[in-house]
């Protein structure tokens, strides 16, 4: 929480890995850190950027929404990304039965 981030911002004591996933500030330890963050990058590639960004957004906002403005701004985005090519494409491939080919569109 806020008192262990302020313990560590103001003694500029290190922390292990182990102990920052413990507290939930990362969600991963890894022996190959590089490999494991250009594994992480294709995998984002892959996705649909709008709808990452979007998703990105809303759950960074969340905790100063109240829960009506969040499903509003959710129904928002929603309703704006149901008219991208990627959420075509998701919906397709998925009745498809296929991987789908998102273009960041």
């Amino acid at each position: 929480g806020l008192a262990r981030a302020m313990a560590l911002a103001f003694t500029g004591d290190k922390l292990a890995a182990a102990d920052a996933k413990a507290m939930g500030m990362i969600w991963d330890v890894q022996d190959d850190a590089l490999a494991a963050a250009k594994a992480m990058a294709q995998r984002l590639a892959a996705m649909p950027t709008k709808a990452l960004v979007a998703t990105r957004h809303l759950l960074r906002g969340a905790h100063t929404h109240s829960l009506d403005e969040q499903l509003d701004l959710e129904r928002d985005v929603q309703s704006r990304l149901g008219f991208t090519h990627d959420y075509i494409e998701g919906v397709t491939a998925f009745l498809q039965k296929r991987p789908a080919q998102f273009k960041g569109e």
